[in-house]
Parts: C-alpha cells; sequence; structure tokens
C-alpha cells in the first residue's frame, strides 16, 4: 500500500513539473537558436562607417540585436581588435587575416566572402614625373602602405615587370604620410588604395600601375570564435552580412546617386567623383555576400604563399585552418 502511495504522488508530481519543464526547455531552445534581442554586436568598418551607412540608407539598419560600429584605419588593426577580444567582427581584404593567424593561435575564423571592387589601387607617380609605367620603378624611392592589398599588387606588378622587390627602394608609408611624401618629392611613386588614390589624382598624379585584375575582389568577414559556439551571436552576425548584400543591391536599383551624395560628404570628394566612382565599382564587382568556398579559400593561399616569397610571413601558411562553414547555414537563410 504504501508503495502504491508513493508512487500516485510521484506520478502527480511528475505531471505538476511538466508543463514547467516544457516551458524551461522551450525558452532555453529559443535563446539558443533563434532568440536574437539580447546580442550586441561589435563590428568594425575601415576608412569612414560605409557599412553602417548604406543600411541606413537601404532602410535596413533596423536590426532586431544590436550593433557596436567602432571605426579603423585599415583592415589589420579590426584583427588585431579582434585577436584583444575588443570585435566580434571585422571585415578586411584577405591580407589581414594572414598576419593575425601567422602565430598558429588565432580566436576567429574566416566566415562569409564580401565581393568588391578593386578600383582605386594604383601605383601612382606625381605630377611632372618621368616615369611611365613599373618598369620605370626600377632604383627608384616607391612608397606602399605594409602588409596591404597595395604591398601585394606592387609586388606582382613588379614581377609583371621583370624587377624583383629589391630592383627598388621600397619604403613602408601610411596613406596619408605616403600622399604627403608623393607631394613633398621625398618618394618617387606610391602604391595605394581608396580616397588617398583619388585625392591623389585631384593633385594632378598619374597611374602606371594598377591592382584592379591582380586583386581578387574577395573581402573577408572574421568572427570571433566566442560568437560561433552561441547559435544566436552566429545568427545575428549571418544577419548582417546579409543585410549588408542587399543594401548594395537597395543602391544598384537605381539609388546610386542618394549613396553618392553620402559618400561624398563623408569622403571630402566632389558628388560627381563619388558617383562615378560608385558607379564603376558596382559595374565592375557588385558589391554581394557569398558562403565560404573552395575558390576563396585558395585565392587566399596564392596571396599568402606571395608574402611568404616576399618574406613578410616567416613560413608558409595552409590558410583553410582558419576558415569555417559554421555561418553557411545561416547565412543562405538570411540571404
Amino acid at each position: 500500500m504504501l508503495l502504491r502511495h508513493t508512487l500516485r504522488a510521484s506520478a502527480a508530481a511528475l505531471v505538476l513539473l511538466l508543463p514547467f519543464a516544457a516551458a524551461c526547455s522551450s525558452s532555453a531552445s529559443a535563446e539558443s537558436s533563434s532568440d536574437v534581442s539580447s546580442v550586441t554586436l561589435r563590428v568594425g568598418d575601415t576608412g569612414w562607417k560605409v557599412s553602417s551607412a548604406v543600411l541606413k540608407y537601404a532602410h535596413l539598419d533596423d536590426t532586431p540585436y544590436k550593433l557596436k560600429w567602432s571605426l579603423f584605419q585599415g583592415g589589420d588593426q579590426q584583427l588585431q581588435a579582434i585577436r584583444a577580444g575588443a570585435l566580434d567582427v571585422a571585415y578586411s581584404s584577405e591580407i589581414p587575416p594572414l598576419f593575425s593567424a601567422a602565430d598558429g593561435k588565432p580566436n576567429f575564423k574566416v566566415v562569409a566572402v564580401q565581393r568588391g571592387s578593386t578600383l582605386n589601387q594604383e601605383v601612382i607617380v606625381p605630377k611632372g614625373s618621368k616615369v611611365a609605367d613599373i618598369a620605370g620603378l626600377k632604383g627608384k624611392k616607391v612608397g606602399y602602405v605594409q602588409n596591404t592589398t597595395a604591398h601585394y599588387f606592387l609586388y606582382e606588378l613588379l614581377k609583371q615587370a621583370g624587377l624583383k622587390w629589391s630592383d627598388i627602394d621600397a619604403k613602408p608609408l601610411l596613406p596619408n604620410d605616403g600622399l604627403a611624401a608623393l607631394n613633398g618629392g621625398s618618394i618617387d611613386a606610391f602604391a595605394s588604395y581608396g580616397t588617398s588614390i583619388t585625392t591623389a589624382h585631384q593633385q594632378g598624379a598619374t597611374t602606371v600601375g594598377s591592382g584592379a585584375d591582380i586583386l581578387s575582389g574577395n573581402f573577408l568577414w572574421s568572427a570571433r570564435d566566442s560568437v560561433l559556439k552561441s547559435p544566436a551571436q552566429r545568427a545575428a552576425a549571418a544577419d548582417l552580412i546579409a543585410r549588408i548584400s542587399k543594401a548594395y543591391a537597395y543602391v544598384r536599383a537605381g539609388h546610386e546617386a542618394g549613396f553618392a551624395k553620402i559618400t561624398a560628404e563623408a569622403t571630402h570628394q566632389s558628388f560627381a567623383q563619388a558617383e562615378s566612382d560608385l558607379v564603376a565599382g558596382q559595374k565592375q564587382r557588385p558589391s554581394q555576400a557569398r558562403t565560404v568556398g573552395a575558390d576563396e579559400i585558395a585565392s587566399q593561399q596564392k596571396v599568402a604563399d606571395a608574402f611568404t616569397e616576399l618574406g613578410a610571413l616567416r613560413e608558409h601558411l595552409d590558410v583553410k585552418s582558419f576558415w569555417t562553414t559554421e555561418l553557411t547555414a545561416d547565412l543562405k537563410k538570411a540571404l
């Protein structure tokens, strides 16, 4: 009798607990899979806050999660911030992750690719220069932005012209410093990108070499390992990447002029120049997100091998070790 009474009491208690257990399970499931409302993503941007600006312009900035944007001078600084735990998601060319992973202990993975323009990636000479091509740089003082796309395409352009890196007097300089050095006559040419190239042309500089067809146009989204361990943060990161891709599609759908105006104001250039660069860039390689694939990994491996040849990387780096498809399902769903 006692055993029967105990069993009946236990069963009754279990019935009472089942709704509570189900509610807890449901809550945990929502938090682990789709509840992004408590997520705050710390995201990097370079130059000016173009990613946040394009989201706002396309009316896609009302995210169900919070975004904390930080501005950096280069993608290398974004990856340094990820390594230091100060950033969750970084956006860069193929190059910064190479140097951030070179010690074999990266705390991040490349999770997606954003195709983008490779225009305004050039080797320039000042007004009045007698240098007409890359071959003419032999023995000259050439500035370049170290460990960036400029470093890579300058190296490749020299190879195409039959020159070695040692055939030039290479001077590592930041974009603004390099532009000042070019105008001041302390260097004969400068390999750079972005607004520094636009400004140089406005000041009379001419192009002797371009990285447009050397660079892949693959720009990488990297995420901290801690982001990948959280289903909610993964979902938020994928949603952000997809939103930026959709925002650029909105710009291309007849809204170039409005975004060119925003760009011109942010970069202190003329509206005509900003619109021309925007239209040309989107025509060359439309900005759009892609999931991780073998071709994208192989592209970065080629760049890594070039930096190994240069001696910038001390030893061979197997780049696939810090790529992952962990965000692919979420990104496909968000796109």
